[in-house]
This record gives structure tokens, C-alpha cells and sequence, in this order.
């Protein structure tokens, strides 16, 4: 019998969690380790950030649904991989510390034969002076991370009531940032809540991000085609700003925060202060801090981990020039170099590299988006190596991973405004593959499945998104056919 550990109950981890215990036989374990007693599908933070939704519409208890699949909940923080094992045994082991369950501070060291590292990110608010919640900017990165968003929203809508002219501010918070992407769709949000209020005349809202051209999103922009023509996610991101009237700062790196001032450099190696009365601004990413060691105790931490803490996979990480750049640099299987039965997914993993093109500023200063791995690839790569360790517990060591590279695989992103179904709008886009290939491609992608539309009807696809990856994460009746 084989026990499997799976760290992180995020959407990577959560995906294959289910997924293992829905296709291994009763007698193996399946052990899920967590700091968070929640399950959060962090999309629709954003409507908690605005306070269209609850936190409890967003998250909700992991056992119950863990004790229903046969799946055990630790309610801990993993801290340490053995993965050659120790002075004790051969098997590998994950040092943990708990969080929970009564058990706070208590660590301890479970063995494994197979393990799933989807650990998530580390939200590097500390890579900025003055960024985040306990500094003076707000972030919609957990669902209470939005409770206190929206609060701060609420006030700043209440001083334009009263007739304060107000500036808001929504974006990234340094120049290394994921997830332009979450902050495109708060800033729509943040613009549809003001003309509800009717006090948008009253309010500057600017969008502030590293990327050098808008719609760029992490992914080196898209392009569209409809009817026969063609058309960039930087015109198509454009004509959705000048029609809101929401002013874009582009290629910038927050250098530090003060109470009402972002101070920032930008792409030319010039410095502004910008003032704002409120402020959205998203960390950059970071991999959790865990330690490796090997059988002897000595540290083999870089040897697994990439220097940002993400966890190496089989990728190519050849330092190379970013016109050499291709799509089989990218991970497949998610495993782990030298171990066979370690794997990382989600944001976990170390990407190769970023996507959109790398730029600097003439002073040195990297201001350039990294990689975005949304929760559609997430879940697909948590299935992915979910299948394989199901597989080579059932057929042996030996049996192929399956494989889903980022290079053949889709994405969707559905930035609404608003959650009502009448006055909702949304602007919804689709990409394949995610990483572009322009030796397959003229434009990087196929146009066929790449696309932009703007409207209520992708706000409602966006309103049954949310409902339907809640019942797939609950693991209600025939969660198993609702797509990654």
C-alpha cells in the first residue's frame, strides 16, 4: 500500500487530491497538508474586494469534504522535504508544523511514497516598502485580504459622496509581479462601482502595472481575429480603458509606499511619486520556504528549489536569450529532477522563464510580468500528476507521467464588472496555448482558439464559473465532469 502527500489545498492540490482518491483503491493514503483550514477559489475575491460577495460565498471548510473522500486533513504548514529519506528509513518525509487542529506548533514528520508539492505562492509584500495590509495598500489575494479592501472602498465612496475628489489607484506593487490579469479585473470593478454610486466624475482611476504595453498580461499579449482581421489584446485592452476613462501607468516598479505617495521608477529609468487616496496593489510571488535535505542531513535546497523557492521540475533551464526561447522549455510531467515520485505543480513549480519579453530599466531595475499560472492550468496540472502517481502506484515505478505542457495547453479569463445579471459585463478572453510558439504560429497562438469578446454573456459565464468550480471543489455528484 502506498501513501501519498500532497502539500497545499489550493487549486493545484485540492484538483489532485480529488482526483486521487477518486481513482486509487481503498488501503492506500491520501494525506493533505495545509496552514489554511479553508478552501477559497480566489477569483471571486474580486467581487469580495468590492463587496458584491461574502467571504463566506468564497470559501469553505476543507475536512468535511477530506473525511466524505477518505482523504486526511492536516491542517499544518510543511517546513522541510526529506525526498532520499533519513537516518530512520529509506522512505521520504515532509517535516510539518501545525496550525490547527489543537494541535498549533506541534511538528511533525510524515513519510510518504509519493508527494505533490502545491504549495502556492508566497505573497512577497515585503519586496516593497509599505506594500500590502499592514502597510498602506490593499490586496484582494485572500478573502480577507477583500473584506478589507471593500471596507476601504466604501470609505473612499463615502468621501466622494461628500463631494472629496479622490484618487484610486489598481495594479501591481513591483516591477517582478504575476497576475496583471486580477488586477485588470479589480480595476473594472472598482470603475463599476463608482458610476453605481454615482460618483465616478469625482474619481481618477489609474491602473498601474509593469507591463510595457497594455494587455500584455504576463503572457507577451495576444492577438484576435474576427471576421477576417486582426487585432491585438494591446488596441482591444485600450479601447476598453479610453471607454471607462481609466488612465494606464505602464512599465513601472514600485520602489516604496508612504502614506498616500507610490513612489516608482519606470522603464525610461525615470522616478515619479504618485499620490492616491485609495490603493489595490498585488505582491509579486514568491515559493514557500521549505528546506530539502538529503539521506546524510545536509542541506540540498538549491538542488531542488530555484533561487525564487519554486520548486525545479522538467523543464529546460539553460539560461538563454529570449529570441532562443521555445515551448519546450516548459515542463510536461511536473516531476521533480532525480526523483520519480516527487512532484510540483501550479505555482509551485519554477517556470524557465517568463513569457513576455524581459525588460530592465537603463539603471538595472527588472520591470517585466512573471509567468501567470492561472487556475484552469492549475487544475489541469494537478490532475496531470495526480494520473501519474495513480499509474505508477497500480503499474509500477515504471509507467509513463502523463504530460500537459503550458506550451499545448489553454487558458480562459473572464474579468467582469459588477456580479448582477442584468447590468454585469465582462470582458473574457481565451488563449492556446498559453506559452506562445511562433514557430508553430505566426502570431505565437491559434487564432481559432484564441479570442476576446466583451459583454453581459461572458459575465454570466463568469457568474457559472463560480458556481459550478465551488460544487467541483466540494466534490458533490459528478464533480469529476466539470472541466479543469
Amino acid at each position: 500500500m502506498a501513501d501519498v502527500i500532497v502539500l497545499g489545498a489550493g487549486i493545484a492540490g485540492h484538483t489532485a487530491a480529488l482526483h486521487l482518491s477518486r481513482r486509487l483503491r481503498r488501503g492506500h493514503t491520501i494525506t493533505v497538508v495545509s496552514p489554511n483550514s479553508h478552501w477559497n477559489w480566489i477569483p471571486s475575491n474580486i467581487w469580495v474586494g468590492v463587496g458584491k460577495m461574502a467571504k463566506k460565498d468564497v470559501v469553505f471548510p476543507l475536512e468535511p469534504v477530506y473525511r466524505k473522500k477518505g482523504i486526511t486533513f492536516r491542517q499544518a504548514k510543511a517546513y522541510a522535504i526529506h525526498p532520499q529519506g533519513d537516518a530512520d528509513s529509506d522512505r521520504g518525509a515532509v517535516d510539518v508544523e501545525y496550525t490547527g487542529q489543537g494541535r498549533a506548533g506541534q511538528t511533525e514528520r510524515l513519510r510518504y511514497d509519493y508527494l505533490i508539492n502545491a504549495t502556492g505562492p508566497r505573497l512577497r509584500f515585503d519586496a516593497t516598502e509599505g506594500l500590502g495590509p499592514e502597510g498602506f495598500t490593499a490586496s484582494v489575494c485572500t478573502a480577507d485580504h477583500a473584506i478589507e479592501a471593500a471596507g476601504q472602498l466604501r470609505a473612499t465612496i463615502e468621501r466622494l459622496r461628500a463631494g472629496e475628489r479622490q484618487t484610486l489607484v489598481v495594479g501591481v506593487g513591483h516591477g517582478t509581479c504575476t497576475c496583471e490579469g486580477a488586477a485588470f479585473e479589480y480595476v473594472f470593478n472598482v470603475d463599476h462601482e463608482l458610476r453605481e454610486a454615482g460618483v465616478r466624475d469625482l474619481a481618477e482611476v489609474i491602473y498601474f502595472s509593469n507591463e510595457a504595453a497594455l494587455g500584455d498580461f504576463g503572457v507577451d499579449g495576444m492577438t484576435f481575429e474576427e471576421s477576417g482581421f486582426q487585432t491585438t489584446s494591446e488596441l482591444w485592452t485600450a479601447s476598453l480603458f479610453r471607454e471607462r476613462d481609466v488612465r494606464a501607468i505602464l512599465g513601472a516598479h514600485v520602489e516604496r509606499i508612504e502614506a498616500g505617495v507610490i513612489h516608482y521608477e519606470t522603464l525610461d529609468g525615470e522616478h515619479h511619486s504618485l499620490p492616491f487616496d485609495f490603493a489595490m496593489l498585488l505582491p509579486p510571488f514568491g515559493g514557500v520556504p521549505l528546506k530539502a535535505y538529503d539521506k546524510q542531513g545536509n542541506d540540498i535546497t538549491s538542488e531542488l528549489f530555484a533561487p525564487s523557492g519554486f520548486m525545479k521540475v522538467d523543464a529546460d533551464y539553460t539560461p538563454k536569450p529570449y529570441e532562443d526561447w521555445r515551448g519546450r522549455d516548459w515542463p510536461e510531467t511536473y516531476q521533480a529532477p532525480g526523483y520519480d515520485n516527487v512532484f510540483a505543480v501550479g505555482i509551485a513549480f519554477a517556470p524557465p522563464h517568463p513569457i513576455s519579453r524581459p525588460r530592465t530599466s537603463p539603471g538595472g531595475t527588472v520591470i517585466s510580468p512573471a509567468p501567470p499560472r492561472t487556475g484552469m492550468p492549475s487544475g489541469v496540472m494537478g490532475k496531470t500528476a495526480a494520473l501519474t502517481v495513480v499509474d505508477r502506484i497500480n503499474n509500477g515505478r515504471n509507467a509513463p507521467a502523463h504530460r500537459a505542457s503550458m506550451a499545448n495547453m489553454g487558458a480562459a479569463c473572464v474579468a467582469s464588472a459588477g456580479a448582477n445579471l442584468r447590468t454585469g459585463s465582462a470582458a473574457a478572453m481565451t488563449m492556446m496555448p498559453v506559452v506562445p510558439d511562433y514557430s508553430v504560429y505566426p502570431t505565437g497562438r491559434d487564432l481559432k482558439a484564441t479570442t476576446g469578446e466583451i459583454g453581459l454573456s461572458g459575465h454570466w459565464v463568469k457568474l457559472m464559473l463560480h458556481h459550478l468550480f465551488l460544487y467541483k471543489a466540494k466534490g458533490h455528484i459528478g464533480w469529476q465532469f466539470i472541466p479543469e
